[in-house]
């Protein structure tokens, strides 16, 4: 049984954006620098504080992105820990809810965290992008309990991806997979802080450079959000906070995203410029899901030397992209995943079993089969079912008096 969502004609999808909820943090969670998980703590939450090259009494030798990749703790990707991280902590910020409720300090009613859809950050920036990425080749699988759909990566599916990506021999001039992306994460860890600058040591600080770089440590922040009808849970990485992350929960979280990037070429080009375009799109995707203002990006040389850092103001990249070659265009994006989510509710609905969720390269339509028909397959813990199924028993006996 497959049902198919059409990609075409985006013009159905044009006009003003869709309501949409202003992402929220409800909770947050870290992975320690041996990736164990750790809900509800900061302990990986990092500072921005960029290096310092090329102004004024500062180095003049630019970053070398390439240093330590020898020694590189890179984590071992190849485990599927489907929605894992976020369950985990979903499930102990409800167990603290329902703690203070006990004791008087809440409601039973507003312990369990609502939402139509529960998912990754990366799996909302494919349905975000969808529409004007023809390279754009995933697959998820989602499943329904309790009237919340559950959408995860098919791990399997990525993996395969990914190990076609980097059997990929490099074009003449250009580093390897593995090397630009080490790049990335060389960025981040000279970029950021553990903690606040008054903290820091001038050496700590300035022994970044050569410090071993890992991508086991993340901070991701859980938020609630929403498309038009369509309430989210969404969780994701986070790089790094501007400052520090404010007391009081409805203030705006002043986050930045780190990203590196070759420089751009001639934007007068138009080839270049669509080229460049569609980078500010996934740039612009990621951070708008999670409520991300800023990003940071590193311009790099071909060979990873750093040249200079850019900010980005997330809310203002569609409207650059529309004063250039309008290559996306944002309130379609909004719009099209508002319908598809709206789709996706009504394909699966409340019933049990598990569905994957396809597009293909260059493909004209979302697909949407159901694979099981009974239970809800690997995407869900048992350990969060059982936590659910009590919660909705003291909702249940509380309600009945």
């Amino acid at each position: 049984m497959t049902f198919n969502f059409d990609l075409t004609h985006l013009e159905r999808f044009a006009g003003s954006s869709t309501s949409i909820r202003r992402p929220r943090e409800c909770t947050y969670f870290s992975y320690d620098d041996n990736h164990v998980l750790k809900p509800l703590s900061t302990e990986s939450l990092a500072c921005y504080y960029p290096p310092i090259f090329g102004a004024p009494g500062a180095q003049e030798v630019r970053p070398d992105l390439s240093v330590g990749f020898k020694t590189f703790r890179q984590r071992d990707d190849s485990v599927d820990e489907h929605l894992d991280g976020l369950l985990d902590t979903l499930q102990a910020h409800e167990e603290s809810l329902l703690e203070k409720a006990r004791s008087g300090e809440g409601e039973l009613v507003d312990v369990r965290v609502k939402a139509d859809v529960i998912t990754w950050r990366g799996m909302m920036t494919k349905i975000l992008t969808v529409a004007f990425d023809d390279f754009s080749d995933f697959e998820m699988n989602a499943t329904s309990f309790q009237g919340t759909i559950f959408v995860e990566e098919n791990h399997a599916y990525k993996a395969a991806q990914q190990r076609t990506q980097n059997a990929q021999q490099p074009r003449r001039g250009e580093a390897s997979q593995e090397m630009m992306q080490y790049w990335g994460y060389k960025f981040e860890a000279i970029s950021v802080i553990p903690k606040q600058w008054a903290e820091m040591t001038r050496e700590e600080i300035e022994s970044r450079e050569v410090q071993t770089v890992s991508n086991h440590a993340q901070y991701c922040s859980i938020v609630r959000t929403g498309f038009g009808t369509t309430s989210l849970v969404i969780a994701g990485e986070v790089d790094c906070v501007m400052g520090e992350k404010p007391e009081n929960p409805d203030q705006p979280i002043p986050w930045v995203e780190l990203k590196t990037s070759a420089e751009p070429g001639n934007l007068a080009n138009p080839r270049e410029a669509v080229k460049y375009e569609r980078k500010l799109m996934r740039y612009w995707a990621q951070s708008f899901l999670l409520g991300v203002p800023k990003l940071m990006v590193g311009y790099r040389t071909q060979d990873g030397f750093l040249t200079r850092i850019a900010k980005l103001e997330t809310q203002r990249i569609p409207a650059q992209v529309k004063r250039g070659q309008h290559t996306w265009d944002g309130n379609i994006c909004i719009n099209l995943t508002s319908a598809f989510l709206e789709f996706l509710r009504q394909t699966i609905g409340d019933e049990e079993g598990v569905w994957r969720i396809r597009r293909r390269r260059n493909g004209r339509v979302i697909e949407m089969t159901k694979m099981e028909d009974a239970g809800t397959g690997n995407v869900l813990k048992e350990s969060f079912k059982r936590h659910r199924e009590t919660l909705r028993g003291l909702e249940i006996s509380a309600a009945l008096g």
